[in-house]
């Protein structure tokens, strides 16, 4: 089972970045799935997190500027992200949150499978 993470890249505060998690070797359509970030120095942070029937949650950071969503058919997980600031500047992955798990959706304990991540960067 893999996650891929791609789509990141440098771009203007301002700007717009799209990142896809494609999955592989077996279908994540009945998951809930997370996208997290990770700066340098920094602890790993909730980004956004979409269910299995396309509820959507958002860190405070990013609401009203990223937008989760998924496409079941072609197992991926997109992450579209308008309105980019230095401080989104981060590696970012997608995770699936695991079934059972009752602690915060917002906790990255709570998540198994991770992809290798991918870069975002914004400059000022």
């Amino acid at each position: 089972v893999q996650l891929q993470a791609s789509g990141g890249g440098l771009v203007q505060a301002g700007g717009s970045l799209r990142l896809s998690c494609a999955a592989s070797g077996r279908t994540f359509s009945g998951d809930n799935m997370g996208w997290f970030r990770q700066a340098p120095g920094k602890e790993r942070e909730f980004v956004a997190l979409i269910t299995w029937s396309g509820a959507t949650y958002y860190a405070d950071s990013v609401k009203g500027r990223f937008a989760i969503s998924r496409d079941n058919a072609k197992n991926t997980v997109t992450l579209q992200m308008n309105s980019l600031k230095p401080d989104d500047t981060a590696a970012y992955y997608c995770a699936r949150r695991l079934p059972n798990y009752r602690g915060s959706y917002q906790n990255s304990d709570g998540y198994d499978y991770w992809g290798q991540g991918t870069q975002v960067t914004v400059s000022s």
